[in-house]
C-alpha cells in the first residue's frame, strides 16, 4: 500500500476513530475537549480531501482494495475528481456546522444547537465516516453499507430532545429510509443475479447492452431517488428536517440527500454509460422536483419550512445537469451542488439561530430583526440572493451554467423552467426577508424554553458568524468562479468518459 493509496482510507478511518474516542471518553472529557477532537478530525479529513482533489484533477484515479482478498471480493475504494470534490465540500460543511453548534450554544429550548449533548459530536463523526465512504466506494454493496452507516447516527441525531413533533418526524424519517434501504437491497440482489457482480468497474456499460441489468439497476436508482428526495418521493424531507435540531438540519442539508444525488450521477454514468434513452425520465423528475418544491416553499409559513422545501427544489437543478448529460451540463451541476451546499447551510444556520434566540420561526410572529441583528440580516441576504441566482454570487454562476447547458443540449423548455423557478425562489426569499428582518418589531413571542426563560429579540453575532462566513464564500465563488468551474469540468469529463474510472476500479 503506497502513501497515496493509504490516504483514500483516511476520510473514513479518521472520523470513525474520532467517533469511537468520543463515545468512550464522553463522560470524562469536558465539552471543549470533545469539540477539539471533532474539529481536528474534520479538519484532517478536509486537508486530505484537498490533497486528493489536487492529485485527481488531471483525471487520475487513486484506488485502494481493502482486506487483501482476491479481485471481486476485495472492497474497492477509489478517489477521482468527482469524489474528491464531494469529500472537500463535506469537510468544509462539517467544520462550519461544528462551529455553528459550538457558537450558538446549547440550552433548554427545543430548537437549540446540541453539541453539548453527549450524542451530538460522536454521532456526527460516525455520520461523516459513512458519507465519506459513500463518496469513495466503487462497489454497489458497499455503497449500501456506507449509506446505512451514515443513516444509523442520523436516526439518533434527528430524534434529539423530547419534542413530540421531533419524535414524530424521526419516526417518519426512519420509516421512509428503512423502506428505501429495503428496495436498495432488493435491487442489489437483482443486479448480482443478472450480472454476477456489484462492482462498478465490472458493471461499466452493462445496462446499455443488457436490458436485465438496466431494469435491475433501475430499482437501485429508485431507492436512491427516495434518499435524494426527488419528486414525487420527497414529502418526508420537509416534514422531518423542519423540526430537527437546528445544527442537525444544517448537517443533513449538505450531506444526506447529496449522497443520494452523487450515487445517481455515478451509477448512471458508469453502469448506463450515460445512455440517452433514459434521460427523458430523469429530465421529467428534475423539472417536477424544481417546480413542486418551489411552489410548496412559496406557500409555507415558517422560515425552516420554506428553506426545506427549497432544498427539494434546488435538488431538481442538480439533477437537471444529469438529464442534460453533456460535459457542460454535468460541470454546471457539480459547480451548482458545491455552492448550493454552502449557501443552504448558511440559510439554515440563520433560521436556526432566529428560532433559538428569538423563540419562533413563524413569519407572522417576527419582524424588524434587521435593526437588532444586522449580522444575521446580512448573512441571510447574501445567501438568499445566491440561492435565487442573483449576480455576482455563486448561485448565479451555477444557474447560468445550467441554463446554457440546457440550451446547448436543445432543452430550451427546461431552461425556461429553470429561469421561472428562480423567479419564484426570489419571491419566497423576499417573503422571509419582509417577514423576519424588515418592517416594524413584531410582538414578543412566547419563549421557547417555557415560563421564566428570557428570550432576547435579537440574534447574537456569534450565532450568525458561521453563516456570514459561508455567505462570504458564496460571494468569493461567484467573483472567482474559474477554479471551481475548472475542477467541476474535470469531474464532469470523468463522468462522460468513464473508461479511466472503470479501468482503475475493475478487476485487473
Amino acid at each position: 500500500m503506497t502513501g497515496l493509496e493509504a490516504l483514500v482510507i483516511a476520510p473514513i478511518a479518521i472520523p470513525l476513530f474520532a467517533g469511537g474516542l468520543l463515545i468512550l471518553l464522553a463522560v470524562r472529557l469536558p465539552v471543549l475537549a470533545r469539540r477539539a477532537v471533532a474539529f481536528t478530525a474534520v479538519a484532517a479529513c478536509t486537508a486530505v480531501a484537498g490533497y486528493l482533489l489536487a492529485v485527481t484533477a488531471d483525471g487520475t484515479v487513486v484506488v485502494q482494495r481493502l482486506g487483501g482478498w482476491p479481485d471481486g471480493i476485495a472492497i474497492p475504494l477509489a478517489a477521482d475528481a468527482f469524489g474528491a470534490v464531494m469529500l472537500l465540500v463535506t469537510g468544509v460543511l462539517g467544520l462550519a456546522c461544528l462551529a455553528f453548534a459550538a457558537l450558538d450554544g446549547g440550552g433548554p429550548g427545543g430548537l437549540e444547537a446540541s453539541d453539548r449533548t453527549r450524542a451530538f459530536l460522536p454521532q456526527t463523526m460516525l455520520l461523516l465516516a459513512g458519507v465519506n465512504g459513500a463518496y469513495l466506494t466503487a462497489d454497489l454493496f458497499n455503497l449500501f453499507v456506507f449509506i446505512e452507516v451514515m443513516l444509523v447516527p442520523s436516526y439518533v441525531l434527528i430524534a434529539t430532545g423530547r419534542n413530540p413533533e421531533r419524535v414524530a418526524a424521526a419516526r417518519l424519517y426512519l420509516t421512509v429510509n428503512l423502506l428505501a434501504s429495503t428496495v436498495f437491497l432488493a435491487g442489489l440482489g437483482l443486479v448480482y443475479g443478472v450480472a454476477g457482480t456489484v462492482q462498478l468497474g465490472d458493471l461499466a456499460g452493462a445496462a446499455v447492452s443488457d436490458p436485465r441489468v438496466a431494469a435491475a439497476t433501475a430499482v437501485v436508482l429508485l431507492a436512491l431517488s427516495v434518499k435524494a428526495a426527488l419528486v414525487p418521493l420527497h414529502n418526508w424531507l420537509p416534514r422531518a428536517y423542519s423540526v430537527a435540531p437546528a445544527a442537525v438540519t444544517v448537517l443533513f442539508s449538505g450531506l444526506l440527500t447529496k449522497v443520494g444525488v452523487y450515487a445517481l450521477f455515478r451509477i448512471y454514468a458508469v453502469v448506463y454509460d450515460g445512455d440517452p434513452r433514459f434521460l427523458p425520465v430523469i429530465l421529467v423528475a428534475a423539472l417536477l422536483t424544481m417546480v413542486v418544491g418551489v411552489l410548496a416553499a412559496v406557500g409555507a409559513g415558517g422560515i425552516r419550512q420554506i428553506l426545506t422545501f427549497h432544498m427539494v427544489s434546488q435538488l431538481g437543478y442538480i439533477v437537471l445537469g444529469l438529464a442534460i448529460f453533456t460535459p457542460v451540463g454535468l460541470a454546471a451541476a457539480i459547480y451548482f451542488m458545491v455552492q448550493y451546499v454552502l449557501v443552504k447551510a448558511a440559510l439554515l444556520m440563520v433560521a436556526g439561530a432566529v428560532e433559538r434566540h428569538v423563540g419562533t420561526g413563524e413569519l407572522s410572529r417576527l419582524g424588524g430583526l434587521a435593526a437588532h441583528s444586522p449580522v444575521a440580516a446580512v448573512a441571510f441576504a447574501v445567501s438568499a440572493l445566491s440561492l435565487a441566482g442573483i449576480p455576482p454570487l455563486s448561485g448565479f454562476v451555477g444557474k447560468l451554467a445550467l441554463v446554457l447547458g440546457a440550451v446547448d443540449a436543445r432543452l430550451v423548455a427546461a431552461a425556461l423552467v429553470a429561469i421561472g423557478v428562480s423567479v419564484f425562489t426570489l419571491l419566497s426569499m423576499l417573503k422571509i426577508w419582509n417577514g423576519v428582518f424588515w418592517g416594524g418589531d413584531a410582538p414578543a413571542p412566547e419563549p421557547a424554553g417555557g415560563a421564566g426563560t428570557v428570550v432576547a429579540l435579537r440574534v447574537p453575532v456569534r450565532a450568525a458568524a458561521p453563516a456570514l462566513v459561508l455567505g462570504g464564500l458564496s460571494l468569493l465563488l461567484g467573483l472567482a468562479a474559474e477554479p471551481l468551474l475548472a475542477v467541476s469540468t474535470a469531474a464532469a469529463n470523468g463522468l462522460v468518459d468513464t473508461t479511466g474510472y472503470a479501468g482503475a476500479v475493475g478487476a485487473p
